[in-house]
């Protein structure tokens, strides 16, 4: 495997290092009050970090999807609902950028994307506007599939209607990047709502098990105007996306890797300046987490390393395989660290226990939930490709 850690992608990640120290500061409240990082968004503004794929042409820091992930495992070392939020503003980006860049697309809908990602770069370098990407419609059992938001076509743009749950960063965002249909239209189409537009509300309550700072209440859309111009991509450059750069839904767990560096970091303190490092069990229990940790790593910068539009069926199945071990390996790696680190971690404030609540909360994040890999994973390679 070619290492991944090239010097311009380490150097994104030491901006994010930089940072890191304050933020594990914040995190105990952030996760107390259950309120959205704003402090650490502010931070990341000033640090350059929202344009973090965004050419160097164009004002960003020129990273790629890989430097992306490698940055992003280095926040959620430190704080994972801030990593957790930040993925879903680079989303964006990514789409229109990188991720669009590698697509099949005709001369018009080239000319259609170039005008549409300066928009948007523009409003994130000049304006620090905040993009979000609520997905989830709960109408079906991916995030793939089954979406009931509409859009109207009226003079200067379209009328947006719909609901969507989990829309992180609800009360931050400037956009919510929402998937949606034109009636009549089987092309996926991804819509910028204004927050501010007339039309737009959210509610419900945010007061989750772990992930606390992610504002993720549900979006609520009637009859939203939305301007032609923030129709971010070509109609069905989505749908091409979703199957030709399947890593693109690999980008939550790459906080959650992160979070487990940041619990072996916790544990390999606590025992060395508690005088348990002699313990055989305690040390049976940090080789586990080490064992654990590695096997993540390993397969996730692999898969990484692997990383193109069109790749093979067996490099697919290493990414859902990729999830899986991280998803399900954080909250294993939490539990341990627990156990070595006795009673007292259990006790709030306490990073071991907040760590637990936000590891276990990634299994069931769409659109590739662990549930989701594993249906994949138990058919991948049994049956013809005609019959599945």
């Amino acid at each position: 495997m070619t290492d991944i850690r090239t010097p311009e992608r380490m150097k994104l990640v030491e901006k994010v290092a930089e940072l890191g120290p304050l933020f594990a500061k914040r995190a105990d409240a952030i996760d107390r009050d259950a309120t959205f990082p704003y402090e650490n968004w502010e931070d990341m503004k000033a640090a350059g970090l929202l344009g973090i794929v965004i050419p160097e042409s164009h004002g960003g820091l020129g990273g790629d999807f890989v430097g992306y992930a490698l940055a992003s495992e280095e926040l959620g070392r430190h704080c994972a609902t801030t990593g957790l939020t930040y993925n879903m503003h680079v989303a964006t980006t990514l789409l229109v950028g990188e991720v669009a860049e590698s697509l099949d697309l005709p001369a018009d809908d080239k000319a259609f994307l170039d005008t549409r990602r300066e928009l948007i770069w523009r409003g994130i370098v000049e304006d620090h506007h905040i993009h979000s990407q609520p997905f989830s419609e709960g109408v079906s059992a991916g995030a793939t599939s089954g979406y009931s938001t509409k859009a109207e076509p009226v003079d200067g743009g379209y009328l947006v209607s719909g609901r969507k749950i989990f829309a992180s960063l609800s009360g931050a965002s400037t956009f919510h990047n929402v998937l949606c249909m034109v009636p009549g239209d089987d092309r996926l189409r991804l819509m910028g709502v204004p927050h501010e537009a007339e039309g737009v509300s959210i509610e419900g309550d945010w007061d989750p098990l772990g992930m606390r700072g992610t504002d993720s209440r549900n979006l609520v859309m009637n009859r939203v105007f939305v301007p032609h111009e923030y129709e971010w991509l070509p109609p069905g450059a989505f749908n091409q996306a979703a199957d030709r750069w399947p890593y693109f839904y690999m980008t939550l767990s790459f906080s959650y890797l992160g979070l487990m560096r940041g619990i072996l970091d916790f544990t390999e303190q606590y025992l060395k300046t508690s005088d348990r490092r002699d313990h055989p069990i305690k040390q049976q229990g940090w080789a586990d987490m080490n064992i654990r940790y590695e096997q993540a790593r390993a397969l996730c910068y692999s898969a990484l390393a692997d990383t193109s539009v069109d790749p093979t069926p067996d490099k697919v199945t290493k990414a859902w395989a990729s999830m899986v071990t991280t998803m399900e390996g954080a909250p294993e790696v939490a539990s341990t660290a627990i156990r070595i680190c006795g009673g007292r971690s259990m006790l709030r404030p306490s990073f071991i226990e907040r760590a637990y609540r936000d590891a276990r909360c990634g299994a069931t994040m769409l659109p590739w939930s662990v549930e989701v890999c594993l249906q994949r994973l138990g058919t991948a390679r049994l049956f013809d490709e005609e019959t599945t």
